[in-house]
């Protein structure tokens, strides 16, 4: 089965756009006022400051400049200090690593985080992949509970940065074991559970090939965590144990994600084990888990229907009123924004389920966007956009592995006079405007041609 379902994507000319924006600069006869580079730092001790620094550089030097811009000798170099500064101050975050002050290990990790998340740095990580999984290793055997959690979290990131070839499938089988002993220990912290979880499943899905012994086995773990929150056989749901709510959510979450790597030979018994099972678990207590399990029995249903036309869920009836009932809840027992979120969610799931239908979002970066049409498309984005948090939409328009799963081809290469992230709001009215005009003559084509046919 493919990793990704491609996107609605238009097929706009930037060419004749950015003749439409130097056509309207002209007509507008005013000046275009300057662009303020980097971002402010935050005021804090000196380990944020370091990784306010580096985002302030990397923000300031990531956008590059164009050979075709005229007196920027000067900024260039500025720009290439400023990164030269910037990898000095990275590679004494990872020294930082193994400090013997958990304090400074703790702000090293996250000084890598933030900058592995809003920054693409291959070239930088490749040479030093080993040293930061060695580091990562250690502190998940020997660190505490929060060090643990951020280390996994830190791994996930340098997969990603790393772009799943075979430098990051040898991260992933060096570090495997270890996230796997934290995960299945019940002694560890929940916090370290959840983030291993999630790691199992992020790095699997983009260091594994499909059908790979590595699926197989993380798909195996994870199940083995939420299936615990599965009825008896009384058909009574377990007490939940404090905490393991959140556990089971990641768990069941980096397995809908692996699941859409899975073959049709795979998901047809998957889909008879856990569709029923899944069923039950909507009554859970934590609105969150029954979130998660919704979205994951939609997930379930649609590859279900991708490999057989003819697929049905088993009493169906049953499921739609359970969807519909949660759809609708209005128990002023749980939270305003809880029963918001859910019943946002279910109203998704429940019309999908009954008129197979998916509500499309469109995902806009730079000058382009990606559309999320299916339940697959939304797990995977979903997936890295928590742990990418705000820099999803910089990997979605730099990171090559985020462009080839969504169906992006290789990353744009584009003149300052379109650069969304360098132009002035003046600038980027202009060329809005010229690429509606653009999209108006295009459409006025195709009722042409369609009033023609008619």
């Amino acid at each position: 089965m493919p990793r990704s379902k491609k996107g609605k994507r238009g097929s706009s000319k930037p060419g004749s756009l950015r003749q439409e924006v130097l056509q309207l600069q002209l007509s507008a006869k005013a000046p275009l006022k300057g662009v303020k580079n980097g971002m402010k730092g935050e005021s804090a001790a000196s380990d944020d400051e370091l990784a306010s620094d580096i985002l302030s550089h990397y923000s300031s030097a990531s956008e590059g400049t164009s050979v075709l811009e005229e007196g920027l000798g000067g900024e260039q170099v500025d720009e290439q200090s400023a990164q030269e500064e910037t990898e000095d101050k990275l590679k004494q975050c990872i020294d930082n690593l193994t400090d013997k002050s958990t304090k400074t290990r703790l702000a090293a990790l996250e000084s890598l985080r933030q900058a592995f998340s809003s920054r693409v740095l291959y070239d930088f990580l490749t040479e030093r992949r080993l040293t930061v999984s060695d580091c990562l290793e250690r502190s998940l055997k020997k660190g505490s509970s929060e060090e643990q959690a951020s280390a996994a979290t830190l791994f996930i990131l340098l997969c990603i940065q790393l772009g799943g070839g075979d430098e990051a499938e040898e991260g992933f089988k060096m570090l495997r074991p270890i996230l796997t002993t934290i995960l299945m220990d019940n002694s560890a912290s929940m916090a370290a559970r959840q983030s291993c979880a999630r790691a199992l499943g992020m790095c699997c899905y983009v260091s594994t090939a499909e059908e790979g012994e590595d699926l197989c086995k993380s798909l195996s773990l994870l199940e083995g965590i939420f299936m615990s929150s599965y009825p008896n056989r009384e058909g009574t749901l377990p007490t939940p144990k404090p905490g393991s709510s959140g556990l089971h959510t990641a768990a069941i979450q980096a397995w809908s994600l692996l699941v859409t790597l899975c073959p049709a030979s795979k998901l047809s018994a998957l889909l008879d084990f856990h569709l029923p099972k899944l069923k039950a678990c909507l009554q859970s207590s934590d609105v969150n888990y029954r979130i998660a399990v919704g979205e994951a029995i939609a997930l379930l249903v649609e590859l279900g229907r991708d490999i057989d036309e003819e697929f049905e869920v088993e009493d169906s009836e049953g499921l739609c009123e359970g969807l519909k009932s949660l759809a609708t809840d209005g128990n002023k027992h749980r939270a305003k924004n809880d029963r918001r979120k859910q019943r946002s969610i279910f109203r998704e799931v429940l019309h999908y389920i009954e008129n197979e239908d998916f509500t499309e979002e469109k995902i806009r970066f730079g000058v382009e966007s990606v559309y999320i049409d299916s339940w697959m498309r939304r797990r995977i984005y979903d997936a890295f956009k928590e742990i990418l948090e705000s820099g999803v939409r910089h990997h979605l328009q730099f990171n090559p592995l985020l462009r080839d799963i969504f169906g992006l081809g290789p990353p744009l290469i584009l003149d300052a006079t379109i650069k969304a992230n360098k132009i002035s709001r003046f600038e980027k009215h202009l060329f809005n405007a010229a690429a509606f005009k653009a999209r108006t003559k295009q459409r006025n084509k195709v009722r042409d041609k369609r009033a023609d046919v008619m």
